[in-house]
């Protein structure tokens, strides 16, 4: 699953929306539709996971029943937040992204 989210990281730091969006689940791919769509919603309303100036790997929880990695990104402004990103197993055994809600994270800025 880190593997997933690095790679998905990685391509949003390489502008490759394709990339990106091959990471996302079908429920994701469905809302929105395009990979360029996607990259544009990702770039206006998550600066951390589009341009992470840091990003640190945290537990793996389950949050309302569904397997989420709990990563500590350091946006491009300096701010910390913690990003729940919500997993999801595909039929053949592959990880993907189902959804990714972010939360300040405390006392915590670099």
């Amino acid at each position: 699953m880190v593997a997933v989210i690095q790679g998905q990281l990685d391509a949003f730091q390489r502008d490759d929306a394709d990339a990106a969006f091959g990471y996302a689940s079908p429920m994701i791919q469905g809302m929105f539709g395009s990979p360029a769509t996607f990259i544009g919603m990702v770039r206006q309303g998550y600066p951390p996971v589009y341009r992470p100036r840091g990003v640190d790997f945290l537990d793996l929880a389950v949050v309302d029943g569904r397997l989420t990695q709990r990563v500590l990104l350091v946006g491009p402004d300096g701010a910390a937040v913690v990003a729940l990103y919500f997993m999801e197993r595909q039929p053949d055994g592959a990880w993907r992204i189902d959804g990714c809600v972010l939360l300040e994270a405390p006392g915590r800025s670099a």
